[in-house]
């Protein structure tokens, strides 16, 4: 079985900058050496990591159907 050339990706050191305007450093595939990555979202942000925006919703009164339910079990 023969070696195929340029089989990994290559990895080079670019800037990442967040939200915020806070930078880094790190190794990636993203473009090429040096360049810059300008996250429209991140972890300082996004209600995924934040925790922040997240409300459950009633629809269709599945969760009053739950709590009805399971009333006297806790």
């Amino acid at each position: 079985m023969k070696n195929k050339e340029d089989f990994h990706p290559d990895y080079h050191m670019i800037k990442v900058v967040m939200t915020d305007g806070s930078e880094f450093q790190t190794y990636s595939t993203y473009g090429k050496e040096g360049d810059t990555l300008s996250l429209d979202i991140d972890p300082k942000t996004h209600p995924a990591w934040t925790g922040g925006g997240q409300h459950l919703l009633d629809r269709g009164g599945r969760v009053s159907r739950f709590k009805k339910k399971f009333e006297g079990m806790f």
